[in-house]
């Protein structure tokens, strides 16, 4: 089975001033490896400010499968997802967020074309998972027919209280076979 990757880099800032809001910007497009199905994340998004000992949440913008393979039977996919450390300036543990710090909820899908059952991985917050390991974000488990899903994942990052202050950057990977 082949997997697709979509790939999305996101910052976190830590700065000794007040935070500011969360901005998403840019939006990447891979095309198939896997023939027929496709997935699409933001290129890049800045999940804000936040402090040491806080959490920073933000939503990633929209995650896409298209699956246009038709009749095939049967036409069923998995997303998953997954994330690195984050990580600032030259490493070392002052200087890194872990994955496992890193919780993620896919949410509802927020729009939807063609047949077949479509479940999301974490309907609600409540739900969240770390991405310490990869995770299901989504999945079609029935019927045939070309469709499409889209759903906006949030994420929510634990920021340690040990960390220094700094821009930090990771990729959350979002994949599909």
């Amino acid at each position: 089975m082949r997997l697709l990757a979509a790939l999305l880099g996101a910052t976190l800032v830590l700065p000794a001033t007040p935070p500011v809001d969360a901005a998403p910007s840019g939006r990447g497009v891979v095309s198939a490896l896997t023939e027929g199905v496709d997935i699409t994340a933001p290129a890049s998004v800045n999940l804000g400010t936040g402090f040491t000992g806080g959490t920073l949440t933000g939503q990633l913008g929209p995650v896409q499968v298209n699956d246009v393979r038709g009749p095939v039977n049967p036409n069923a996919w998995i997303a998953t997802v997954s994330a690195t450390v984050f990580v600032t300036g030259g490493g070392g543990p002052q200087r890194t967020i872990a994955n496992g710090q890193v919780s993620y909820w896919s949410g509802p899908a927020t729009r939807s074309t063609g047949g077949g059952t479509l479940v999301p991985g974490q309907p609600t917050q409540a739900q969240a998972v770390t991405l310490n390991v990869p995770r299901e974000a989504f999945r079609k488990i029935s019927g045939n027919g070309n469709n499409e899903v889209r759903w906006v994942p949030t994420i929510r990052v634990a920021i340690p209280s040990s960390v220094v202050a700094g821009v930090y950057t990771g990729t959350i990977t979002h994949s599909v076979a």
